[in-house]
């Protein structure tokens, strides 16, 4: 349907040639040389309108026609740098409405949102508009998830959007959404955290540590296997290595998952992390590691050694890395 809609469109387009605004403007041509080894076959809608293009380009010419005429440039090529940055000058020598710019950008997001040229427009307006933007900044990033929830340049531009325009209150609340939706969703656990940690409204990350702390747990023991609350607790102890080592809910969290003998293997990597920081492990500890898979080596007096071991049965993608960790241990202990 959508390429039966680009070319009804198409049909319909009138050329620049047979326009008569247009008569004026000499269209100039891309010059590739004299010779060009490999010319590019250009459609010939998108050739004229380039031509037309570069006419009002090298002539400076900041008009409203200049604008639509970027408008059907992007339109047929929404990543040249080129069309977009002279599209910011016209705006702003018109003055024009910056609200209908944002409408504008968000029909050529409909299929692009993953083009660089865009989101850098779209920050433009957003930040010549100021905090009127921000709602409308936040509502289009959320319609960007409901599609695609892990897009990078929209994260991006939320992130932005929060810190330079406002909008926290109902941030944490939204990411909470997300992973009720799809705790596995680790772009949803990076802006958590962002929220935790950035936003003025929480107190900061120590003040926030105890709740989180809870909410990571819990998303653990639904699922061990999922990396993202695992690296997401530890970075509840950013710069605090001794705090993490000691805290109870951390090494208790480990032991749950490995007693449960399934979905260990981060379990097995957070208490490697633990016993390389100086925890000192119960009994509890090693009997939960003994009844896990029999390995060679596994019988080893050192328990960081032992689970070296198993990560080298458990996780073989990563054997070769659990073998340098056990060899480090070794020089470590000499």
């Amino acid at each position: 349907m959508e390429s039966s809609s680009s070319e009804e469109e198409q049909d319909r387009r009138v050329p620049f040639s047979r326009r008569p605004e247009w008569s004026d403007v000499t269209p100039v041509p891309q010059d590739d040389g004299p010779n060009p080894v490999v010319p590019i076959a250009y459609r010939e809608d998108f050739a004229e309108t380039m031509d037309y293009f570069r006419g009002v380009y090298l002539a400076d010419e900041r008009s409203p026609r200049s604008l639509q005429l970027t408008a059907e440039a992007i339109s047929m090529n929404p990543g040249n740098y080129t069309v977009w940055q002279f599209r910011r000058l016209i705006l702003k020598a018109l003055n024009a409405d910056l609200h209908d710019e944002l409408d504008f950008v968000e029909r050529i997001a409909d299929n692009n949102s993953k083009n660089y040229q865009i989101w850098h427009h779209r920050r433009w307006v957003a930040e010549k508009l100021g905090t009127d933007a921000m709602s409308k900044e936040l509502d289009f990033t959320r319609k960007i998830f409901s599609i695609d929830a892990k897009n990078y340049h929209a994260w991006s531009h939320r992130q932005w959007v929060l810190q330079a325009l406002g909008g926290w209150e109902d941030e944490l609340a939204y990411c909470q959404k997300l992973l009720e939706d799809d705790i596995f969703n680790n772009s949803a656990w990076n802006q958590r955290y962002f929220v935790v940690t950035r936003s003025p409204l929480l107190g900061g990350l120590k003040n926030m540590r105890e709740s989180e702390v809870r909410y990571a747990v819990e998303a653990i023991m639904a699922a061990p296997e999922n990396e993202s609350p695992w690296r997401y607790l530890r970075g509840l102890y950013k710069d605090d290595m001794q705090s993490w080592t000691n805290d109870p809910e951390v090494s208790r969290v480990c032991w749950k998952v490995l007693h449960s003998r399934s979905n260990y293997i981060f379990a097995l990597n957070t208490l490697l992390d633990l016993l390389c920081q100086g925890f000192k492990p119960g009994q509890e500890f090693k009997d939960a590691v003994g009844t896990l898979i029999p390995v060679p080596d596994s019988s080893d007096s050192d328990l960081a050694k032992t689970v070296c071991s198993l990560l080298e049965h458990v996780d073989p993608m990563r054997a070769n890395y659990w073998i340098w960790r056990k060899k480090t241990l070794s020089l470590q202990s000499v």
